[in-house]
């Protein structure tokens, strides 16, 4: 199996990650979020804290759990994104796909309250850069995670 370096921004280290459930639900629900991209992870860090802290794990797929992946945004991810939103639960282990930003998500609340349609939505979002999240939502995803390092971010570039 193949192995893949993610990365969580955060104000702290976090060398066991844990599924917390806050008082708003992520794209994707509650969930423990990572990304590929490292400057996605520098940012999460960055506004979270002054002395931000990218965690870097390595993630080796389990193959038998259920995992859902959206390669693009497609009626599927928006429909899904929208459930989650709203607070719905799903029962997957595993989730991944593009992450809808505060821009993303500004256009998503105007598709879920009915101010904009499916198809302006989709004229907004078409124009954002890619982005790339992948959440981990039961003990048996999170085991798939080993941590690796971390480093903090008050004195780096994002350059990598």
């Amino acid at each position: 199996m193949s192995e893949t370096l993610l990365y969580h921004g955060s104000k702290v280290e976090v060398a066991y990650p844990e599924i917390r459930i806050t008082k708003y639900t992520k794209d994707f629900s509650w969930g423990f979020y990572c990304t590929n991209d490292y400057k996605q992870a520098y940012r999460w860090a960055d506004r979270r804290s002054e002395n931000g802290v990218v965690n870097v794990y390595k993630y080796i797929e389990n193959p038998q759990l259920n995992i859902l992946r959206f390669s693009e945004m497609t009626d599927e991810w928006l429909d899904f994104i929208a459930k989650c939103r709203k607070g719905e639960s799903h029962s997957y282990d595993i989730v991944e796909g593009p992450m809808a930003d505060d821009t993303i998500w500004d256009f998503v609340n105007g598709f879920m309250s009915g101010k904009i349609s499916r198809s302006v939505f989709w004229e907004y979002a078409k124009f954002r850069y890619p982005t790339h999240q992948i959440s981990f939502h039961t003990v048996s995803a999170l085991r798939c995670l080993t941590f690796e390092r971390s480093e903090a971010i008050y004195d780096r570039e994002t350059e990598r």
